[in-house]
């Protein structure tokens, strides 16, 4: 049974495209406009084990934020229409992911209620000339909500004793966490028989 999707999303301000295979190789081609955005959605697919595209067009003569906001709402929805009924998944999700200096915990729950908790020290504003560090908390509540998922993302350590922290590696540990913490949790389970793995009988 193929768990893909595909969403387009078109407002005033972007034009979003996104191809999603749950059950991929992490291949990606991926494009924002936003250099270290696009990076960390290699991530995404490598770290994954998803084949993920996305093609956005936005308006970042006025700021990434549209660009960046709107990306993350179509991945999530992308990810909520691959899951299906969500039959036979793990559903839970978990990593803790060790980038150099930098220690980040992230888990995740499949469970169609949106909650994202998401703590941060503060960084540089910066990453490249236009991604703002404000904006990983609300990527991962723009996709989070959109998924339908509850998601932590906790920044455990983040530069030597005494040191500051370095926001590269800050953020893009995050991603890897998410992305192996998403890989374990969509996983199809042996022992699960294609049930939905929760007493309810749905999520």
């Amino acid at each position: 049974m193929s768990r893909t999707a595909r969403v387009e999303r078109t407002t005033a301000e972007t034009k979003v495209l996104v191809e999603l295979d749950l059950d991929g190789t992490g291949a990606a081609d991926i494009s924002t406009g936003v250099g270290f955005y696009d990076h960390m959605l290699h991530q995404i697919a490598r770290h994954g084990g998803f084949d993920l595209t996305v093609q956005t067009v936005g308006d970042l003569e006025i700021d990434a934020h549209h660009t960046m906001e709107d990306t993350a709402i179509a991945l999530g929805t992308a990810l909520r229409q691959a899951l299906g009924d969500k039959a036979g998944i793990r559903r839970y999700g978990s990593a803790t992911i060790p980038m150099d200096e930098v220690l980040v915990r992230a888990a995740v729950d499949l469970s169609g209620r949106p909650y994202v908790v998401h703590d941060e020290p503060a960084l540089a504003p910066y990453i490249g000339p236009v991604y703002p560090t404000s904006m990983t908390r609300h990527i991962w509540e723009s996709l989070g909500h959109s998924a339908l998922i509850t998601l932590h993302v906790s920044v455990l350590r983040a530069a030597r004793d005494g040191g500051h922290p370095d926001a590269h590696h800050v953020v893009e540990t995050q991603f890897k966490a998410v992305s192996r913490a998403l890989r374990e949790a969509v996983s199809i389970d042996p022992r699960a028989a294609g049930t939905v793995p929760s007493t309810k009988g749905a999520l």
